[in-house]
């Protein structure tokens, strides 16, 4: 499934134009991205949780060449799914 069709689902299940579906899916996004970037958890009950995680600096190795490389520091999202869904999974 992709943005596309997720739209069309909203729309069809709240009864919405594709427009304003689109309009609510991109609020809800740009508000799940605000609040990761403000390191905060997003937690939806039944669903699941966005945070994010800090990744440590490293050490690495082009597979080409084999020369060691530096691997940055980064920040990375993480999701834990939420009880129902992973029931709801079979």
């Amino acid at each position: 499934m992709n943005k596309q069709d997720l739209v069309a689902v909203v729309a069809e299940t709240g009864e919405l134009s594709k427009a304003k579906a689109g309009e609510v899916l991109d609020a809800v996004f740009d508000a799940i991205s605000q609040s990761l970037k403000a390191k905060q958890e997003v937690r939806l009950v039944g669903f699941g949780t966005f945070s994010t995680s800090r990744r440590k600096a490293g050490k690495g190795r082009n597979p080409r060449t084999g020369e060691e490389i530096e691997i940055a520091a980064t920040t990375t999202v993480r999701f834990k799914a939420g009880k129902a869904l992973k029931d709801g999974l079979g």
